[in-house]
């Protein structure tokens, strides 16, 4: 049923900006061109706002990102999606609240944050200052609150676009209650749209049915952009107290284990929509990167992954540049829905 409605959707759009290609024209086309001259363009544009490169700070694993502005380059990043902000500060979950599992990561950290009038105030100046290309992960409890937050950032100097987090798994108000309702995800969007000329880039969740219909109904109601996919809902238990290893009970799954998930949900959006893609979910390196712009996403963010290793940046970058090189490609996008998949492999979308 699900797979049927994909189908619904992909025939339901006129022809995309930039066509998604399900197959590439033969075998010859994963060679690229021969003789290009000078170093690929890693540059992406994503809906009118232009990024050296394709590489985004995940909001929720970077804290405001001046945090990191001694260990990384800032300006080096295609842009940095900042912690969650709500109207007010908010104190989050008790301890314990992050989880190590098999693959990744388990956090209730509950959206803890300062609040956005605080973060325009002592934050954005020095994100500003070191040439850093902000986007603002917002949050709220109820639709008036998102689109509160949405204006104060429209009036400060600095923020490049907006996230709209409508799918946090583990808060009980707002945030996952909009983003698992397509009338939910209709009304916040709508909503941020009319008190913001900024982008806005819906965070979609991946605990529903079909990730494909959310995405539309967020391009219907006015996103410029969506991020996929955030953390899955999950639960670790200490077998001898026989007690939640969280205290929120559950939490958000991230990291490599759900990387395989969160690329297909790439794929079924991408055949779905025509505004841009931001893929994540587990990415840890240069190939991971590639795996996600091949299945349809116009750029990605990198969260978990900056806990093991904040160094990671430039080798992912490197690695990205690498391929591009061996494979004659002239720019970054050159790879974005070139998955190479033949009529019978796609044959399931239809079953």
């Amino acid at each position: 049923m699900r797979a049927r409605r994909l189908l619904q959707l992909r025939g339901a759009h006129p022809r995309r900006r930039r066509p998604f290609r399900p197959g590439l024209p033969g075998r010859a086309g994963l060679r690229g061109k021969p003789g290009l001259v000078g170093r690929p363009d890693l540059s992406v544009d994503i809906a009118g706002l232009r990024l050296a490169n394709p590489l985004i700070a995940a909001s929720g694993c970077f804290g405001y990102g001046v945090e990191y502005a001694d260990l990384v380059d800032l300006a080096g990043l295609g842009a940095v999606a900042v912690k969650g902000l709500f109207l007010e500060a908010r104190e989050g979950h008790a301890p314990p609240r992050i989880v190590e599992t098999p693959s990744g990561m388990l956090n209730a950290i509950g959206l803890q944050g300062i609040g956005v009038r605080t973060f325009v105030a002592e934050k954005l100046p020095e994100l500003k200052a070191r040439r850093a290309v902000v986007i603002v992960n917002i949050c709220g409890s109820t639709v008036d609150e998102y689109a509160e937050v949405a204006r104060i950032l429209s009036d400060a100097d600095g923020v490049a676009a907006i996230e709209i987090n409508i799918s946090c798994p583990n808060i009980d108000e707002g945030g996952h209650t909009f983003g698992c309702s397509l009338t939910g995800v209709r009304d916040v969007v709508r909503a941020v749209r009319a008190a913001t000329t900024l982008p806005i880039f819906p965070k979609l969740p991946p605990n529903v049915t079909d990730v494909a219909a959310t995405a539309v109904a967020a391009e219907e109601a006015g996103a410029d952009a969506v991020s996929l996919v955030n953390t899955f809902l999950a639960m670790a238990i200490d077998v001898e107290t026989r007690r939640p290893r969280l205290s929120n009970v559950v939490g958000g799954l991230s990291g490599p284990a759900i990387r395989p998930i969160a690329v297909r949900m790439v794929y079924e959006c991408r055949a779905a929509v025509r505004i841009p893609i931001i893929g994540m979910g587990g990415i840890a390196s240069a190939r991971d990167v590639l795996e996600f712009l091949i299945a349809g996403a116009d750029a990605v963010q990198v969260g978990t992954a900056n806990f093991e290793d904040p160094g990671i940046w430039p080798k992912l970058l490197a690695g990205v540049t690498d391929y591009l090189e061996r494979h004659g490609h002239a720019a970054v996008g050159e790879v974005v829905g070139t998955v190479d998949l033949s009529a019978r492999e796609t044959a399931w979308i239809s079953s």
